[in-house]
């Protein structure tokens, strides 16, 4: 196995990728285009990689906040989807896990999603589907909206239990995040509670909003998915979401918020759709 840089990234050999460990993860530190240094893993579905290429979807998978690459439920997501088929890239947004930076919460964590999906195409897939929870969900949806360069677009675009708008405080556990956001004190709790570095810095200016970037998101497939129980953001957000441009709307009965809440079903699911949309 060989390592270098290539550009925008620090990653390992492709070739490495055809050889007798060729279905093990490769994880590797990219750099976004303002400079932030960004944790990945890298996991070829079986199926994808032949004796001269990779080929077939990869999914790149978008964290909630206070998330990161490694934790249980963004590592449950990524098989489920590997059993579909797909190849995943998982990835820390900036301030989380061991991603540089400060989080934004939302705003420059687009670059954070650019230079995966880069990283997906570099590593030779040609199809690159996005999935985002939570914050992550508005990170899809606004960095496809976005971005322009085609080694960086999304073919297709999954947005599970995100906002419609900024500022949302209409329920208790969004009340509290707020709080541990806008607060000296919240901050640190943010460090050293939940292990994530925030910008303590407001917006300036306050970026396009979720339900902004929808209607710029066509001709891309969109899925939206919202469970009727989560405790975050009710249903009028997903609504408004799926109701701004040309989007599929899951409501799932029973499901709670973002990753944590995702059940094996809803995952296959998923899975299917992102590697077929």
């Amino acid at each position: 196995m060989s390592s270098g840089t290539e550009g925008r990234f620090h990653i390992v050999d492709v070739s490495s990728l055809t050889s007798v460990h060729r279905v093990m993860p490769r994880r590797a530190m990219l750099r976004t285009d303002d400079g932030v240094r960004i944790e990945a893993v890298y996991e070829p579905s079986e199926a994808s990689v032949t004796d001269s290429a990779v080929t077939g979807t990869a999914v790149v998978v978008a964290h909630g906040f206070t998330g990161s690459a490694d934790r249980p439920a963004v590592r449950r997501a990524a098989r489920a989807f590997a059993e579909r088929g797909a190849s995943v890239v998982t990835f820390s947004f900036r301030g989380h896990g061991g991603s540089g930076g400060l989080s934004t919460v939302g705003d420059r964590e687009v670059l954070d999603l650019s230079a995966a999906v880069r990283w997906a195409r570099e590593l030779g897939h040609t199809r690159v589907a996005t999935v985002g929870f939570s914050m992550g969900g508005s990170v899809a949806l606004r960095h496809a909206a976005l971005e322009r360069g085609a080694d960086a677009r999304a073919d297709a675009v999954a947005s599970v239990s995100a906002p419609a708008r900024w500022y949302y405080r209409g329920t208790a556990p969004m009340r509290r995040l707020h709080w541990v956001v806008t607060r000296p004190a919240g901050r640190l709790v943010g460090r050293y509670g939940f292990r994530t570095r925030i910008e303590r810095r407001a917006w300036d200016p306050v970026p396009l909003s979720p339900v902004e970037a929808v209607p710029l998101i066509a001709p891309t497939p969109l899925l939206v998915v919202h469970g009727d129980r989560d405790p975050y953001f009710p249903l009028d957000h997903p609504r408004m979401l799926a109701g701004a441009g040309d989007a599929e709307l899951w409501l799932e009965r029973g499901m709670g918020h973002a990753e944590n809440a995702a059940d094996g079903e809803l995952l296959a699911r998923l899975g299917d759709w992102l590697t077929r949309a």
